[in-house]
């Protein structure tokens, strides 16, 4: 059993609308509608699990829940006040039958179905995996002064992306580990680091973007009419 967290109990504050980003139209739909239609019909995920900000409860429910039933949903939980907390609050809720967890920002809505399998197959194999794409630009590395400190290859430079995918035993075991070590990661898969296991990178999607600012909506809605012809 595959079981997929949405993340979407995200304020958005830098998207500068007056609610939660996720309920924003893309193509005459709310952005957190098309992340979650992507793993609806992808046939290796067997359950999603959405995660809300608990001021967003009756939205949610109007404009996704009743209006597009997605039948895969069996969870919908409230999110905490960092992004840590909020998977460990989807962790709480899944089923001891799951054997891989995608974790997926809900912002991301061009997420494929490619990207998808790459990370379940990839986490079945190497036990934690995360999406990502290589670097196209010359990245440096500062020291506090503001100086070049070095320049890494840019061959093995990635930018991380979601899903990032687990075995559940992993990453359950990951978040008792940042908890117990007062660890804060900007990601799932930092906190496998910090426990010393190696996490796989699969290929993602340069258009996996995330959706953060008005520009980006603008990006997201000009690769949907892309793709659409």
């Amino acid at each position: 059993m595959n079981t997929a967290i949405i993340l979407a109990a995200g304020r958005g504050t830098r998207m500068g609308a007056k609610f939660n980003k996720q309920y924003l139209y893309l193509k005459g739909k709310p952005i957190i509608a098309h992340t979650l239609n992507a793993f609806e019909r992808n046939q290796l995920i067997d359950e999603i699990i959405l995660v809300i900000n608990q001021d967003d409860v009756e939205l949610c429910e109007k404009n996704i829940l009743e209006k597009y039933r997605f039948r895969k949903v069996t969870k919908v939980i409230n999110g905490g006040s960092e992004r840590q907390i909020s998977v460990q609050n989807g962790l709480s809720q899944i089923s001891s039958k799951t054997e891989i967890v995608l974790i997926h920002d809900g912002a991301r809505p061009l997420v494929t179905e490619k990207i998808i399998e790459r990370c379940v197959n990839g986490a079945k194999e190497f036990s934690a995996v995360s999406a990502g794409v290589p670097i196209k630009d010359t990245i440096k590395i500062m020291k506090d002064d503001g100086f070049v400190d070095f320049t890494p290859k840019r061959e093995n430079v990635w930018i991380t992306q979601t899903p990032q995918a687990f075995k559940l035993k992993i990453i359950k075991e990951a978040h008792r580990f940042a908890a117990e070590k007062n660890i804060l990661g900007t990601d799932d898969a930092m906190l496998v680091e910090e426990m010393g296991r190696e996490v796989k990178m699969v290929l993602g999607d340069y258009e996996n973007l995330k959706i953060t600012t008005p520009e980006d909506l603008i990006t997201a809605e000009a690769i949907l009419k892309h793709k659409r012809g």
